[in-house]
């Protein structure tokens, strides 16, 4: 969350932690960029009027830059006319809230479009051919049993069930589960996909990981082509 009102950002990250979200805020825009490319979330809530950069132009350049590109915003302004939520849609928002609003309204909005943006984010568990991966819990499970993989392995294959039967270049792997600002060599997500499939050989679940010639990786569910 990008907002710069102290108040109301402290209130707003108490409600919607409330409400099961976990939450990191940024009071301008360049916080904001420093922290997106520590870590991406899975949705952003953005003020547009903001000390440094406005957040039109922060969202503008979200969706010139690849690890970004996609990911979900909801604009938050004070600014309720019609040319304003124009604008807002334009510049690549998923949603525009006007203030003021409630905290609850704000919530149910932010589940609504992670439902259209990134519905693995909101289902909660994601499950394919006995594959099951619990993001609350910190579990993965394959035909009932239980597969051990590191925290990095984890997250690695959450994004990819997250997204599946889409292809991804290493680079695009590293920006979103390591993130952009990490200094990480696209060969390292290799070792790191070794270590996965390994982890998931035993029920021959490794199938589901694949590797797309001259692109990078993907998960396919019917793990045909592994």
């Amino acid at each position: 969350m990008v907002e710069d009102e102290p108040a109301l950002r402290e209130m707003l990250r108490l409600s919607l932690e409330g409400q099961g979200f976990a939450v990191r805020t940024c009071a301008d825009a360049t916080q904001a960029w420093r922290s997106l490319g520590e870590e991406l979330p899975d949705l952003l809530l953005l003020d547009w009027m903001l000390p440094d950069v406005s957040g039109l132009d922060l969202l503008r350049r979200l969706r010139r830059e690849e690890p970004t590109r996609e990911l979900p915003v909801i604009l938050l302004t004070a600014r309720g006319e019609e040319e304003a939520r124009v604008r807002g849609f334009a510049a690549g928002a998923d949603d525009y809230v006007p203030k003021p609003f409630s905290p609850r309204e704000l919530a149910a909005r932010i589940r609504a479009v992670l439902r259209r943006a990134a519905p693995h984010v909101a289902g909660g568990r994601l499950a394919y051919a006995g594959l099951v991966l619990d993001p609350a819990a910190g579990r993965v499970t394959a035909h009932g049993r239980e597969v051990t993989l590191g925290p990095t392995e984890f997250r690695l294959l959450h994004f990819l069930m997250g997204h599946p039967e889409r292809a991804f270049t290493r680079s695009q792997i590293v920006n979103r589960v390591w993130g952009s600002a990490a200094e990480v060599e696209e060969r390292t997500v290799d070792v790191y996909m070794r270590r996965l499939r390994k982890a998931l050989g035993p029920t021959g679940h490794d199938r589901l990981v694949q590797t797309v010639r001259g692109v990078g990786y993907r998960f396919d569910p019917a793990g045909e082509g592994a």
